[in-house]
């Protein structure tokens, strides 16, 4: 590998050039390996195998069996820990390296899925299930902070769209085997509770998954498509770390606007798996709407990543344009699903003979219905990521953001799914999904309006400019040579 350019990356030079530091990238095979994009495939492929698989287990209803209970205790316990875990897990990040970081929150996805395979040979392993819900949300806070970095750290600018919604598909991919497997095992059960194959398979995936972050590059050997390193942050020490929660909130407060729509983007999946297609549908249904749930993910990441990453358009304007569309979109999907919903309640489909099968009448629009649902959430997330994206490149930035949206995320999933665990109605559950979407928007739209410009500055990259005992340098206090080092574009 090559330096290009005339020492801008040597401070103890007296020649500076404001030109970004750009370096010439490998060759061959080699260089598709180290290629930004390969490695965020791989990121995608570890997702595939882990939180895709467990998306696809509670995309489900009830995790697959026949009483929800569990499965929701179990999902409180595991978002309650995943809320205080992903408020620090941009620290432990910034401090193990993403690549430990991701292999350490992928074990937690084996064990959950495990101790489901175990409540299927033992019914009174349900304590289990619980304390694998509560270590999940210890490792799935590390995961999602690694991912969050690696993903909107290494595109340029104008690739942070494609990269995402590469990602969202290979994510999502995971979620679409998963439910093809249940679709197929169960696609002849009479029942309404999931086979023991489905969970084999299932734990088998989620196991290969754990390999694949000890096979990805160091972020450090990166070099992005326009020739510039990603910034590795340099701050070992954890009171550093911490700190820089600090930092990252008081330098960029406008980021608590984003807040509620963190809050609200997995709310939704109570209401979607548990009282729609749980209440709703047999298991043979189930199994398909769950199928064609996470197919539509893919096609709403990959809609939304065409217009984020349309050149021909200023990002300001593609930032309101997104929003605009998210907003008629949540009007569309839960105003017919009101209709739906105000139909029956908790207590109207108690017996598992009176739930909807795939030929009956009725069916094809509610699965429409379903597809929407999937449509939405795969462009709500991508554009939360987007924005967060478009405010900073820096990993170590990045790093703290995404264990924000994480934590924040999983706080308002753990109140939802207690919610349903202690039988709350099924309308007001409803209702207050509507209400939190719709809220989550109106919050995000000055944020988008004052912080979200065209280019992202290294003004705006605080933690970039933190030394090592945590103080933010002024800008004058940075040479011309590291500001180059550092330069986004």
């Amino acid at each position: 590998m090559t330096e290009q350019g005339k020492g801008c990356g040597d401070s103890s030079g007296d020649d500076f050039s404001d030109a970004p530091q750009v370096f010439e990238r490998p060759t061959g095979l080699k260089g598709l390996y180290y290629h930004p994009l390969t490695q965020i495939i791989m990121l995608g492929i570890v997702c595939f195998m882990c939180p895709g698989l467990f998306n696809a287990i509670n995309g489900l209803g009830a995790a697959g069996r026949l009483d929800p209970t569990t499965s929701s205790n179990s999902n409180t316990a595991l978002y309650s820990t995943f809320g205080v875990a992903a408020f620090f897990a941009g620290s432990i990040n910034n401090v193990l390296g993403s690549k430990l970081t991701l292999l350490l929150g992928s074990f937690g996805y084996c064990i959950y899925i495990g101790s489901y395979l175990t409540l299927k040979l033992h019914p009174n392993a349900s304590g289990f299930v619980i304390a694998a819900g509560t270590i999940l949300g210890a490792c799935a806070g590390m995961l999602w902070s690694a991912q969050g970095s690696l993903m909107l750290s290494y595109p340029t600018e104008k690739e942070k769209g494609r990269y995402i919604a590469v990602f969202w598909t290979i994510f999502n991919l995971g979620s679409v085997v998963g439910a093809a497997i249940s679709f197929g095992e169960n696609f002849h059960s009479l029942s309404n509770d999931v086979n023991t194959g489905t969970y084999i398979a299932f734990l088998v995936l989620t196991a290969i998954g754990i390999s694949v972050p000890t096979l990805m590059v160091s972020p450090e050997k990166i070099i992005r498509t326009d020739g510039t390193k990603v910034n590795i942050p340099l701050h070992p020490s954890w009171k550093t770390q911490i700190y820089g929660l600090w930092v990252a909130l008081k330098t960029d407060p406008l980021i608590v606007l984003l807040f509620p729509m963190f809050f609200a983007s997995n709310w939704f999946y109570t209401w979607q798996f548990n009282m729609y297609n749980w209440a709703l549908f047999n298991i043979r249904a189930r199994s398909l709407n769950n199928l064609v749930y996470w197919v539509s993910q893919i096609i709403g990441s990959i809609l939304i990543s065409f217009l984020l990453d349309r050149t021909s358009l200023s990002r300001r304007v593609r930032a309101f344009s997104s929003w605009a569309i998210l907003f008629a979109m949540i009007f569309v999907t839960h105003t017919w699903a009101y209709f739906y919903q105000k139909e029956y309640t908790r207590e109207t489909y108690a017996g598992d003979m009176t739930k909807m099968d795939i030929y009956d009448k009725g069916y094809i629009p509610r699965v429409c219905l379903y597809v929407l649902f999937g449509i939405l959430d795969a462009m709500w997330q991508t554009t939360a990521y987007w924005i967060m994206g478009a405010m900073s490149n820096d990993p170590a930035k990045l790093a703290y953001f995404a264990g924000f949206y994480k934590s924040l995320q999983s706080a308002g999933a753990a109140g939802v799914w207690r919610a349903d665990a202690v039988q709350l109605p099924y309308m007001g559950i409803f209702i207050s999904t509507w209400v939190l979407l719709v809220a989550g928007l109106l919050f995000a739209l000055p944020m988008i309006h004052l912080r979200v410009k065209d280019h992202t500055d290294f003004e705006d990259e605080t933690i970039a400019r933190m030394d090592r005992s945590g103080r933010v340098l002024d800008m004058d206090e940075i040479s011309l040579s590291n500001r180059s080092n550092r330069h986004y574009s």
